[in-house]
């Protein structure tokens, strides 16, 4: 297991990080995704704690708040210290009923925190994280809430989730003018299949040392290679019932098609090359797994032991590149003859 500083900052985190949306299983989506007990909970941490990996994320929204108290009951029942583990959450979603038990107000986070640090059992949280982008509350408002919570010693870190380049951007400049906690990390939607955010955001995070933390790195369990261009897939299949995240189906199964080949010639599943190609990416911090069995998880830790030729990288690149958008093909126009010579 190779390790990654958190941003910008002096904490190091393992690059692949446990995440717990497949723990408890409680309330509508979350059935779909996975309805891990206790017991089982306990051996998938376990199991990453053994592998090497001291980064687990988890948000108050999954399955109603239960993945965090499973979380919680299943660091203390790992044995392993507190300090050894670098614990995430994330707040926003609707967690009640009232109007302001939803959001990135300075109300709803003050008592988000709260909440989460009773369910997890812990007195801090290390990377808190505001988990989608509130378009009522004033950016200004929730970085100085979350300033105030690493003051008051609740969280350690802080970072967003889904936000866009602009707004981390707007975020990061009223933190630098009020001497406010700086964002550390942005927790984003990024595959060989849904390479989006390479226009705007991925130069935004290298430029301001910000660490990109990847989530449903198979796409929602597609880029597994466990199903044909109809959707078929392997029966109790979470994208059965939960189709998300959106995917160019015909890029996809494109890529699919040359992991397959790359998977074939490397003795290892068309998962793990997925995988493998985000770890060879050079602004990604750590790539979050989420696991049914233990033998998912061991096939996905795996990934972190391949080492993808330059001729591969570039396959995979050419099948999964993003068709061109302006302003990008005007700026690398208009830019070309201001690049050195190779």
């Amino acid at each position: 297991m190779r390790y990654k500083t958190l941003g910008g900052t002096g904490l190091l985190v393992s690059e692949m990080c446990l995440g717990t949306m497949t723990f408890g299983g409680r309330g509508g989506q979350w059935t779909a995704i996975g309805t891990l007990d206790q017991s089982v909970a306990d051996g998938i941490v376990a199991r990453a704690l053994d592998a090497g990996v001291n980064f687990i994320d988890t948000a108050d929204v999954y399955s109603e708040g239960l993945s965090e108290e499973i979380t919680g009951r299943a660091i203390v029942n790992s044995g392993r210290k507190r300090s050894d583990i670098v614990l995430a959450t994330k707040a926003l979603g609707v967690v009640g009923q009232g109007p302001n038990d939803r959001g990135a107000s300075r109300g709803h986070i003050m008592d988000a925190v709260k909440a989460s640090l009773k369910r997890l059992g812990t007195d801090y949280i290390d990377l808190y994280q505001i988990h989608g982008l509130d378009r009522v509350t004033p950016i200004e408002e929730t970085v100085r809430a979350l300033d105030d919570l690493v003051r008051q010693g609740h969280v350690r870190y802080v970072g967003v989730s889904n936000w866009s380049a602009w707004t981390i951007m707007k975020a990061l400049g009223i933190a630098e003018k009020q001497g406010w906690a700086r964002l550390a990390t942005l927790q984003a939607y990024y595959t060989i299949a849904g390479r989006d955010l390479e226009r705007e955001i991925a130069p935004l995070l290298e430029a301001e040392r910000l660490g990109l933390m990847v989530w449903s790195p198979l796409a929602g369990g597609l880029l597994s290679g466990k199903y044909d261009r109809d959707g078929n897939g392997p029966e109790g299949a979470r994208r059965a019932s939960f189709d998300f995240p959106p995917v160019n189906k015909d890029r996809a199964f494109a890529c699919i098609d040359s992991m397959r080949k790359i998977g074939e010639a490397h003795g290892v599943s068309v998962a793990r090359i997925a995988l493998a190609w985000l770890l060879h990416r050079p602004f990604v911090m750590s790539v979050i797994i989420g696991a049914k069995t233990i033998e998912q998880l061991d096939d996905n830790l795996a990934a972190t032991e391949i080492k993808l030729t330059a001729e591969e990288m570039q396959r995979l690149d050419q099948v999964s590149a993003l068709p061109p958008e302006y302003p990008g093909w005007m700026i690398e126009r208009q830019g070309a003859n201001r690049l050195p010579p190779e």
